[in-house]
């Protein structure tokens, strides 16, 4: 079963617990009042159990997979908000992202339609994300390129769509020049900064950015990545994220004649 099948399943909100849970449920026609008691995170401003390991899910659910999943889902609901409307460009793109079966399509975008009217603000749910992928730069860098793929699926980043994504990445712990980096790949006309996307600078020594590279390559794995929680569905965008990693380093490499 794919990973949307998943988490329209009948306890994944309870399971997964928090604000993502509560929106699974109330997806599922469970009572959300009923969900947020039970399972509201306190750190969030709750005062029930926060389930954030596997053993407390059913029926082999991952929570890490149907979390980032959920998380993507719900926070470009959020995100379709921002400027107003939501295009066409933007629902293909959403589909294509999230490599959605038709079956699941509906479902999907029941939890979509949820969040999108919830009148909850989105940070309850990136400050989740954030803590249940705390230390893993990489799954939670993954949700954000997700989020930008879709915001540019027309062409362009309006405004307040940056603001918004800006905001998502700093409550995932990313700092501006972090947030630059992603937002340089998806919107720079030319080919980013080789620098810029191995997370030096120029003066880096040649040692600097071999440490760099491999330390990113074994990071962006897309296996070390499956095995951390990211959905196999999203496995296509970490390919790309490889590839940019992959080409930055074959450029500096070329250019300063490291072997």
């Amino acid at each position: 079963m794919s990973i949307w099948g998943k988490i329209i399943g009948g306890t994944a909100g309870f399971a997964l617990g928090g604000p993502l849970g509560a929106i699974l449920g109330a997806a599922a026609g469970h009572l959300v009042d009923k969900i947020k008691t039970i399972a509201s995170d306190p750190r969030l401003g709750g005062s029930g159990t926060y389930y954030s390991d596997q053993t407390n899910f059913t029926g082999g659910q991952d929570p890490r997979q149907i979390a980032f999943a959920t998380g993507v889902v719900i926070l470009a609901a959020k995100m379709a908000k921002v400027d107003g409307h939501v295009s066409r460009d933007e629902i293909d793109a959403f589909k294509r992202v999230f490599h959605i079966p038709p079956s699941e399509v509906k479902n999907v975008g029941r939890v979509f339609d949820m969040a999108k009217a919830s009148p909850e603000g989105f940070e309850p749910y990136a400050q989740q994300i954030a803590m249940m992928f705390r230390g893993e730069r990489a799954l939670l860098e993954g949700i954000l390129e997700a989020l930008y793929q879709i915001a540019m699926a027309d062409g362009e980043l309006h405004p307040a769509e940056k603001d918004y994504l800006k905001k998502v990445a700093h409550i995932f712990g990313f700092a501006d020049m972090d947030f630059d980096r992603v937002h340089q790949a998806h919107t720079s006309s030319n080919r980013p900064d080789p620098y810029q996307q191995l997370g030096l600078t120029r003066d880096a020594s040649d040692e600097e950015l071999k440490a760099a590279h491999r330390k990113l390559s074994r990071e962006n794995h897309p296996d070390a990545l499956m095995a951390k929680g990211m959905p196999p569905e999203f496995i296509a965008q970490a390919n790309d994220k490889m590839a940019r990693i992959n080409a930055a380093w074959d450029q500096i490499s070329k250019e300063r004649g490291i072997r």
